[in-house]
């Protein structure tokens, strides 16, 4: 805390004194790693991809709208496939992982730009953390709209799950045979709209749906593919060097990106 506190203090003297770091270099390699390794998502017929969802609702909703999301991987895939050109535009717990923030912080962004649409990206496992406050919203007409990108699991652990334990899933696995709890029942009777859509043919027509309903909230349970995954991502217990950019795939880095 002492260094930290004394770091701030340094920092400072040096921007008043007129020194500003040059961040041209980093911000050129960072845009060459981008076009050499960029986004992507593989999609299994007879599902729904989590990643095409996000960008549709980034490509629809627009540059105007502000996002907001949990924890998991729908965090991860907003930060990705959402084009955000507005500073305070993207809101998610970065830090210590709360579940459960995507809502309450979807109703306090809407309070303070109530012009603007608020999207809530929510995982399942996250939403059913807080969406009792969409009671809240219905009541005093905080009008967000809340994508569950529905996997029916806690994706994330999931995900190391089938990587690092050969599939040996437990206690993520949240909706193995009928829908506990229906989502779009559970929206309507906390006075919602509630929408589904479980197929790629009807993603922009949902989206466009609940960007014309703007007088209650809205929730879309987006059923999508159990099996996606994030990418890249580096390991437990091992270095940045090791990042993934697919299964048992690295990216091949020159000794000059070292």
């Amino acid at each position: 805390r002492e260094v930290i506190a004394e770091l701030v203090v340094a920092v400072q003297a040096e921007y008043d004194g007129g020194h500003r770091g040059d961040a041209a270099p980093w911000l050129a390699q960072c845009q060459a790693w981008r076009e050499r390794y960029p986004l992507g998502y593989e999609t299994q017929e007879g599902t729904l991809a989590p990643q095409y969802v996000i960008e549709r609702i980034g490509a629809i909703a627009g540059a105007d709208a502000t996002y907001v999301a949990g924890v998991g991987q729908h965090q991860m895939w907003a930060a990705h496939f959402v084009k955000y050109e507005r500073p305070k535009s993207w809101i998610n717990s970065g830090g210590l992982g709360t579940m459960g923030y995507a809502i309450p912080a979807a109703m306090g962004a809407k309070v303070g730009t109530p012009d603007a649409a608020v999207w809530a990206i929510d995982g399942d496992g996250c939403f059913q953390m807080t969406n009792q406050e969409l009671a809240t919203c219905a009541l005093n007409a905080i009008p967000i709209k809340v994508a569950v990108i529905n996997n029916s699991s806690l994706g994330m652990v999931r995900q190391w799950q089938t990587l690092f334990y050969d599939g040996r899933y437990s206690n993520t696995d949240l909706q193995s045979a009928a829908r506990v709890p229906d989502f779009v029942k559970l929206a309507e009777a906390l006075g919602c709209v509630g929408l589904r859509c479980d197929c790629a043919e009807d993603v922009d027509a949902t989206i466009t749906k609940a960007m014309e309903i703007n007088d209650v909230p809205v929730v879309i349970d987006f059923v999508v593919n159990p099996d996606a995954m994030v990418w890249p991502m580096v390991a437990v217990g091992t270095s940045n060097d090791d990042v993934q950019i697919a299964r048992d795939l690295k990216p091949e880095f020159d000794d000059d990106d070292l």
